[in-house]
């Protein structure tokens, strides 16, 4: 049996839900699931000749999935990464391969991608330092505005906060953000409580649901409710959006503003999707699996 790994944040959980179900979906076409941590991973440099080793992986794959990069320092993030680089390089196939994560993880390059292909994304500004972000939010908030305080790097809704009002303590010092203000204006939604996510597979919409949180935040990691959702300018937005960053799969969220337009909050390029399967008759990590497997 061919052994793929699945790179995850998540071995100590077994690779948790998602990893589970992909290794079950591996296993039904005869593929057997490693679950990996990249920082266990090391680089060698012999004789001229780089490679790569894997725990637990006695046979070069031609493919693997990559379902999660652990935190850490800069430095560590850059190895994790790199080590992504050179296993594509050396011909595995990355599902998604760590050019879509880098563009993804950064929301300001997702934003500024977004913007030049002529997408709808929220006004933003990305800055370092707090007395460049206070005269912007002060600008903001004069003009009647609410702005989206977010991690540059971050997901599930963590550390995603409102800025309403002018005081000066309504910005966390630079330590707080890791050095960096990104800085979002809220897409005002009226009569529209709630937001989407769009699953896109190579180039086709997957399957689409509504989220709806007990605030104004939707994310099924905080409790949001799915519900299936077939509004075809959905899909087509995010397809449109998957598209521009170039990504294998990925999970793209949108939301409606009170005038009915719709806009690109963010794009995911390892997206869960936990939420979506419970209101999915299809199994998605099948769907993600067949797909990868043309590549091994």
């Amino acid at each position: 049996m061919q052994v793929v790994p699945i790179f995850t944040d998540e071995v100590a959980q077994a690779g948790g839900w998602h990893g589970q179900a992909l290794a079950q979906a591996f296993a039904r076409r005869g593929w057997q699931a490693l679950m990996v941590s990249l920082d266990s991973c090391h680089v060698s440099i012999v004789d001229q000749h780089v490679r790569v080793h894997v725990p637990g992986l006695m046979q070069a794959s031609p493919i693997a999935f990559v379902r999660g990069v652990a935190a850490g320092t800069t430095q560590q993030i850059i190895t994790r990464l790199n080590i992504l680089h050179t296993l594509k390089r050396q011909g595995m196939y990355l599902y998604n391969n760590a050019t879509a994560i880098e563009t993804t993880v950064d929301k300001s390059m997702t934003s500024q991608l977004l913007a030049e292909h002529g997408i709808a994304t929220p006004n933003t500004w990305v800055c370092e330092y707090r007395q460049i972000a206070h005269p912007l939010m002060q600008q903001a908030l004069d003009h009647g505005k609410t702005l989206v305080i977010k991690p540059l790097f971050g997901s599930q809704g963590k550390g995603v906060r409102l800025i309403q009002t002018p005081q000066q303590f309504a910005l966390p010092q630079e330590m707080f953000v890791d050095g960096v203000y990104y800085l979002q204006e809220k897409i005002e939604t009226g009569v529209h409580q709630h937001d989407y996510r769009v699953f896109v597979v190579r180039g086709q919409v997957l399957a689409v649901m509504k989220r709806k949180g007990s605030d104004w935040l939707h994310n099924v990691a905080r409790g949001a409710r799915c519900e299936a959702c077939d509004e075809d300018d959905v899909a087509a937005l995010g397809l449109q959006a998957a598209n521009v960053i170039g990504l294998d799969y990925a999970g793209v969220d949108i939301i409606r503003d009170k005038e009915g337009k719709c806009w690109v909050i963010e794009v995911n390029s390892i997206p869960a999707w936990r939420g979506l399967q419970s209101i999915t008759a299809f199994d998605i990590a099948q769907s993600l699996v067949d797909d990868l497997l043309q590549f091994a």
